[in-house]
């Protein structure tokens, strides 16, 4: 059973917490977040829905051709296909996704339009394209020549061969902000949005692990591991290797943490300390960092690894960017 934090340390707030005077709020993982959270900022300033805002604040790095680890010019899989995962979430609890998505630009949308115009919650490979190629989305060449250069330099040593996490071997011991989910070797953008009504909704979206198995898939487009978003209780994401993420349903853990009084750096840490607990070796060599929003407008954030950092845009400040607390 999860465990119940007595009363005072329920009542205990992270250092980065923001009051709910501060409404709207919009909140999402790396650096590159806020560019992306300014673009959802247009939307919440102006009394927008927290839906639409993560939406069009993820697209900003799917479209950005420089972010080799979310959308066009991601970096492929081992085979040379640039393949995507999204998942998009709202207050009402309906949700939507798409897994190994090739050829679309903004699979973050593709995912809305399953969540909005169909029966199901995920779609994936050739039905998930097929699916956004009716519905008008345009089929485009996601492979752009710096990320097919990439690949061909990788190739020269590659060994294909289905070894987990061969893709993650070759990173440099001595830099540890290149450890596999890490700041220079993420893959994921997750995004998470109170409006003014007080309504949450969230966003995950990523071209996954460089060089993984053709097929393979993460935490990003599964409700329960890339992203949770409960509209009584707080949203929580995830970034870094997703399949720890997925065999811990971390982004339910840490709202489930929240729901029984965690503030959310403190719901963080405590879904990453079951992941260190469980596979302490593997942990040393990984990244994995949680993010969360409450209802309150609180946030905090907590990962594995030192590295990992998130953006925050209020009514204050537009272009917050604060370092994650780590285990390590």
């Amino acid at each position: 059973m999860l465990g119940v934090k007595n009363s005072a340390a329920a009542a205990l707030l992270p250092n980065n917490s923001t009051p709910i005077a501060n409404l709207p709020i919009v909140i999402s993982t790396w650096d590159f977040g806020i560019a992306a959270n300014q673009a959802a900022w247009k939307v919440l300033s102006t009394g927008g829905r927290a839906l639409d805002a993560v939406e069009q604040g993820v697209w900003v790095p799917e479209a950005d051709v420089k972010n080799q680890t979310v959308g066009y010019g991601g970096l492929p899989d081992r085979d040379g296909r640039v393949t995507l995962d999204a998942c998009i979430m709202d207050e009402s609890g309906n949700c939507g996704s798409v897994a190994a998505l090739e050829h679309i630009m903004h699979p973050i949308s593709v995912a809305r339009k399953v969540m909005e115009n169909t029966p199901h919650v995920m779609l994936a490979g050739d039905g998930a394209l097929q699916f956004a190629l009716e519905n008008g989305f345009k089929k485009v060449n996601l492979l752009t020549p710096e990320a097919e250069k990439a690949w061909k330099e990788w190739l020269v040593t590659a060994k294909y061969s289905p070894v987990m996490n061969i893709e993650n071997k070759s990173y440099d011991k001595a830099a540890p902000q290149r450890l596999p989910g890490n700041q220079y070797n993420h893959d994921t953008i997750g995004m998470l949005a109170l409006d003014a009504k007080g309504n949450l909704s969230g966003a995950c979206t990523t071209s996954g692990m460089a060089y993984k198995l053709h097929g393979r898939i993460g935490d990003s487009p599964i409700i329960g591991a890339g992203l949770f978003v409960d509209n009584e209780i707080g949203g929580a994401t995830s970034t870094g290797v997703g399949e720890e993420v997925i065999r811990n349903v971390g982004s339910f853990l840490v709202v489930e943490l929240m729901r029984q009084g965690y503030p959310p750096e403190e719901a963080c840490k405590e879904a990453v300390m079951r992941i260190i607990k469980k596979k302490p070796q593997t942990a040393k060599e990984i990244q994995v960092g949680f993010l969360a929003l409450n209802k309150k407008g609180e946030y905090g954030a907590y990962a594995i690894q030192k590295g990992f950092s998130f953006a925050v845009c209020n009514r204050e400040k537009q272009d917050i960017l604060i370092p994650g607390k780590s285990y390590y």
